[in-house]
């Protein structure tokens, strides 16, 4: 079992979403799954009233064995080790099951490979700490075991881990900005998020890199939270949209740009057992370095994507 002690009152689904940085879903299931406990009581009801210092204490079930979807494709491997292991996600595949969700999956894929995996976040979600959509590209890490799992979600909340992400726009932004506005789904569309008053707090942090002759900019993005579609949603409310994310505006026929150009290129984190603080830069895809070769040039390009000092560029916002 792992415990801590509440430092403020409030509903038991809330402090426990608070200390482990998953979804609210994945934390009634583990409350009605009877894994939580309360002064040694065991609580089945999400709405249970802690108090300040109340001891609470949890435990996480060995994932259950499903079938797995046939998998026939291969993932590029940044990192690995026995603790984690860090991939460079392509386009197209979606991290891990859900009922919507027929084709195999980044899980999918691991689970194929033998590798061991955290169970933190229940069964369909093996190992994923933090997630990728669909058609965004780029580095992603993956946690072995429930320890490392729980000190890298932890991490997150910190921010001793993050991401730097890349992506090409269809107008220039005016300056470097940050955008800090809450982001929930869009009452209209339940594909979308947007900005609503009663969404959960999202800050992001934007900087121009390089403007092309056809005024498309490559800018480079900074998540302080990971809400669904955080940096879409955020430059909408600029005015400005990632090529090819026609969900939220950008102009374009699927067969001439055929996926949202947004790659997270720089992740960094302390690693949960050595202490250690790393970076990991996961390269580009071939449509987006195509893109670049063509449209901007190439020495440029290079020099402000240097992952040694990308994150520099960020201190003054």
């Amino acid at each position: 079992m792992n415990q801590f002690t509440a430092t403020a009152s409030g509903r038991l689904d809330k402090i426990l979403a608070n200390q482990l940085d998953v979804s609210r879903n994945q934390i009634e299931k583990l409350i009605k799954d009877g894994l939580v406990s309360v002064n040694s009581k065991t609580i089945t009801k999400t709405s249970f009233k802690v108090e300040e210092d109340d001891e609470i204490a949890y435990a996480f079930k060995e994932a259950e064995k499903r079938e797995v979807a046939p998998v026939d494709f291969d993932v590029e491997v940044i990192y690995e080790d026995e603790y984690l292991l860090v991939v460079n996600k392509p386009a197209g595949l979606v991290v891990h099951p859900a009922p919507s969700v027929k084709e195999p999956t980044l899980v999918d894929w691991l689970i194929q490979k033998g590798i061991s995996l955290s169970t933190i976040s229940g069964e369909e979600r093996y190992g994923i700490v933090h997630r990728i959509d669909k058609e965004t590209t780029g580095a992603l890490v993956v946690a072995k075991n429930n320890k490392v799992h729980e000190a890298l979600s932890l991490q997150l909340q910190d921010k001793s881990m993050g991401r730097y992400y890349l992506a090409l726009i269809d107008h220039p932004l005016k300056e470097n900005t940050v955008v800090d506005k809450p982001i929930g789904r869009n009452p209209k569309n339940r594909l979308k998020m947007d900005v609503v008053p009663n969404g959960r707090n999202a800050k992001t942090a934007f900087v121009k890199l390089l403007t092309s002759q056809h005024n498309v900019e490559l800018i480079a993005a900074k998540l302080f939270t990971g809400r669904t579609h955080q940096i879409r949603v955020h430059l909408n409310t600029l005015g400005r949209h990632i090529l090819g994310d026609d969900l939220y505006g950008f102009k374009s026929k699927r067969d001439k740009i055929s996926r949202v150009n947004l790659h997270a290129y720089l992740l960094y984190l302390v690693h949960p057992v050595s202490g250690e603080r790393m970076e990991f830069v996961a390269p580009l895809f071939d449509d987006m370095k195509m893109y670049l070769s063509k449209n901007f040039d190439q020495g440029e390009v290079d020099e402000k994507i240097d992952p040694r000092t990308l994150g520099d560029l960020f201190n003054y916002l």
